[in-house]
């Protein structure tokens, strides 16, 4: 889908919210060659990183309370980031007036690759810390290991969000929004 229509505040025939920025203080991001700032990508994947957190971190304290295996939690986990990753889009865009159909799309295009790459980044590091997935809640391997992924995601999650945001895609879908 071309989102290069996207840079004139209006998105799929809507018109940019009352009071709304529109993209006012975010670099172009339609069009080929056009790249997005590092503090663009940044905020973009600190909001994705905030929702996959909440998720992630809720779903790994139920499992390891509930004395789940690891599959299970993990799949509990991923599951709740994705759910919370989207939300915070969902409630933005309904909240500036998009319908929950529209919203639920927008959410989908701008969130699902960077929860995804966060996602597959941070558990790898969970499930290749040795003993992190035995380890319980008291444990500080535990949360350093949960903490560390987090960190190492953002880091690898940000210039895969500079790079969509740059060609119109992921978060830059949102802009329009807000």
């Amino acid at each position: 889908m071309d989102h290069s229509t996207h840079h004139t505040g209006t998105a799929h025939g809507q018109t940019a919210p009352a009071g709304g920025h529109g993209h006012h203080g975010h670099q172009e991001h339609g069009g080929k060659g056009k790249g997005a700032s590092w503090s663009t990508a940044v905020k973009a994947t600190l909001h994705c990183l905030t929702g996959c957190a909440i998720g992630e971190i809720l779903g790994m304290v139920i499992g390891t309370a509930l004395l789940w295996g690891n599959v299970p939690t993990m799949i509990l986990a991923i599951t709740l980031a994705f759910i919370f990753g989207y939300s915070f889009t969902l409630f933005a865009v309904v909240r500036a007036g998009l319908s929950l159909k529209a919203a639920i799309k927008v959410a989908l295009a701008a969130d699902t690759v960077s929860i995804a790459v966060m996602e597959l980044v941070d558990n790898a590091i969970i499930a290749l810390t040795p003993g992190a997935m035995d380890a319980h809640l008291s444990d500080g391997l535990f949360w350093s290991a949960l903490l560390g992924g987090f960190a190492v995601a953002f880091v690898i999650t940000t210039p895969v969000n500079k790079w969509m945001i740059g060609c119109g895609k992921g978060h830059a879908v949102v802009h329009a929004y807000h």
